[in-house]
């Protein structure tokens, strides 16, 4: 396997004052499992916020039928990373939990991230998208 250098840990428990855990949510923000309960509970998500920075972390709305009603939300934080490149965000497995999404449907909508120093992504993600050519 490669060896990918921005690289999100399995398991974030501590963040540095730079990094922003990255996380799927409903729209809700109905913080209440999964990597949603953990930004909630240690990186400042506010409950009732589904979308967007807070605190130390930043949501992603993934609770759709379809990957094509994510992508917007994508779309949306990789603006935001552009434009805040003194954080590091820190990208979790989003819409593969909860969500029941796949791995291999969720990563290319991070493909133009991969060109940003500072968004990190899961190592599942980073396979996926070197195997589609990026």
């Amino acid at each position: 396997m490669k060896l990918y250098k921005r690289v999100t840990p399995e398991d974030v428990v501590a963040l540095k004052k730079n990094e922003i855990f990255v996380f799927g949510s409903n729209l809700q923000g109905y913080h209440a499992g999964g990597a949603a309960m953990t930004a909630r509970v240690m990186f400042g998500a506010e409950y009732g916020n589904g979308d967007g920075i807070q605190g130390q972390s930043y949501a992603i709305p993934t609770m759709f039928d379809s990957v094509n009603e994510i992508k917007p939300y994508v779309d949306k934080f990789i603006d935001f990373a552009v434009l805040h490149p003194e954080l590091d965000f820190l990208v979790t497995r989003i819409g593969c939990g909860i969500a029941g999404f796949k791995p291999r449907e969720i990563a290319p909508l991070f493909k133009e991230a991969t060109r940003l120093h500072n968004v990190w992504l899961p190592t599942e993600f980073w396979v996926i998208l070197e195997q589609e050519g990026d």
